[in-house]
């Protein structure tokens, strides 16, 4: 299994990530991240005023990028991604650093352009959200990266050159309050936004997508708020309102005060104020409504372009399925028997849909549950529904929303007779609904019935046809083969789908 690594050396921090490079035979490539590094290196501080990277933060980047050595070479990382953005991309001193990384560290960074960058965080962003028409914004230390696409095209890109740390050191010279330097900056950026021609003609039906570290702060921030119950970040979702409510409680806090907030790093305290107005300040200039927090970047984008690069020219087709095949892989499931129980899940769906009458967005959720509803065999055989329950919500599948994640979650889970708990199911009571609990039951005994159905492994039931006759519903099973088994072992869901259905189940 290849082992990459990716080095993102930005005007804030330097960030390190390992990750396996899996092949599935189908030219289709996977990458698990298996370890990571942050460390705050402020390039881009006091930049503003001569236009160089100042010894101190030289020191601190080259010390940085010695201990990503290390993490590389104990891991025995096969291939190195190292590159630099606009703080280096701007330097007056560059090429001397970067003769000095590589000198003391061995890395050749690459100073990515605008356009490059850009690129990055479109890849990172289009391969990892089911998000057809939108606007990424990426405020880095000291620049602001905005890309609107549609339909899984770039159509235009902006590069704004300052972010929260060349914004601070404008901003932030002490004859202020924290008040009025967050006032000053929002008319600075909202004046520069204002320049932006395609910036003012974006449709209703796009949606602002933030990316970097401060929307990942403003996502923690705002889930201990709501005492948000999952953990996941990535396509978490913010409204203005809660924003603005955010925003004008922070801005007016010194840095000390600040340096307190759970879910906000202390290095990034300083900052922080100057990445919120810019914030509102785009809110101000469009009429978005929320955010859609992405946790993907540079980062994922340079690793999507390593592990498939028919990505550099197109985008995946299918991001939630290349996601879940990315982990069955990893955790070295029966991709046979995970796709004979899906296909079969999904054939009785549609043969039982005059009974169970669900909108079609729950296929989508059935889908992701039957293809992952034995991953927790990775962790133990008995009570894997339970460990596949945990290891689909924390897996960090691409392309779902926080409520078909949890509900693939809890069909996983319910799968096995008597493992719903209604207990478990109320602490996401803001996240799902009560038509959500009946689906789930419903698709719960479908799952069962189509894994029973393949007991053996051995794909004998070939297809179903399902009759509603009165109070009962027939299952023919066309097969190749004893599958005795198989029927008998759906036969014992009987009770569960009488109640989930109202009917009395017979297989034939």
């Amino acid at each position: 299994m290849e082992k990459i690594a990716v080095i993102d050396m930005g005007s804030n921090s330097a960030k390190l990530i390992l990750a396996y490079v899996i092949e599935d035979g189908h030219n289709n490539g996977h990458f698990v991240v298996f370890d990571e590094l942050r460390e705050t290196v402020r390039l881009g501080q006091d930049m503003e005023r001569d236009g160089y990277i100042k010894p101190s933060r030289i020191a601190q980047a080259v010390k940085t990028l010695k201990m990503f050595r290390k993490l590389c070479d104990t891991n025995n990382v096969d291939k190195i991604y190292a590159v630099a953005t606009n703080a280096l991309r701007r330097a007056k001193n560059q090429k001397s650093f970067l003769e000095e990384v590589n000198a003391t560290c061995g890395f050749k960074l690459r100073v990515l352009s605008e356009e490059e960058e850009g690129q990055l965080i479109y890849h990172g962003v289009i391969n990892s959200m089911d998000c057809p028409k939108g606007v990424i914004i990426d405020i880095s230390g000291s620049s602001m990266q905005l890309v609107q696409y549609n339909r899984r095209n770039v159509m235009n890109r902006t590069t704004l050159p300052f972010g929260s740390i060349t914004l601070s050191d404008l901003f932030n010279d002490g004859s202020h309050s924290p008040e009025e330097s967050a006032a000053l900056i929002e008319e600075y950026v909202t004046n520069q936004l204002s320049e932006i021609e395609w910036l003012k003609q974006i449709e209703p039906d796009y949606q602002m997508v933030g990316v970097g570290g401060s929307f990942r702060s403003l996502a923690t921030i705002s889930k201990r708020l709501r005492r948000y119950p999952l953990s996941v970040i990535h396509n978490y979702v913010v409204g203005k309102d809660e924003f603005t409510n955010i925003y004008d409680t922070i801005k007016v806090l010194p840095v000390d005060k600040r340096a307190k907030i759970k879910g906000l790093h202390e290095e990034r305290a300083d900052i922080f104020v100057a990445a919120l107005a810019t914030i509102k300040s785009f809110l101000s200039c469009t009429n978005f409504d929320r955010t859609l927090i992405c946790s993907s970047g540079i980062r994922e984008g340079i690793m999507f372009n390593h592990a498939m690069p028919v990505t550099l020219e197109k985008p995946i087709s299918d991001i939630v399925a290349h996601s879940v095949y990315t982990q069955l892989h990893y955790c070295g499931q029966d991709i046979k028997h995970c796709e004979k129980v899906c296909n079969l899940s999904i054939m009785l769906y549609k043969q039982l849909r005059v009974l169970h009458k669900l909108p079609r967005m729950y296929v989508r959720v059935l889908r992701v549950a039957a293809l992952m509803h034995d991953v927790g065999t990775r962790l133990k055989f008995y009570a894997h529904n339970k460990h596949s329950f945990y290891f689909i919500l924390n897996s960090s599948l691409y392309g779902l929303t926080h409520r078909d994640l949890l509900l693939a979650a809890f069909v996983a889970q319910g799968h096995h007779p008597n493992e719903f708990s209604m207990q478990e199911w109320s602490k996401y009571k803001d996240i799902l609904s009560e038509e959500d609990l009946g689906a789930v039951l419903k698709l719960s005994v479908i799952l069962r019935i189509a894994e029973s159905l393949d007991r053996s492994r051995s794909g004998g039931v070939k297809s179903i046809n399902c009759d509603v006759l009165g109070d009962s519903v027939i299952m023919k099973t066309e097969t190749e083969g004893d599958c005795s088994l198989e029927i008998k072992d759906a036969l014992s869901a009987r009770a569960d789908f009488a109640k989930a259905y109202s009917k009395n189940l017979d297989i034939l």
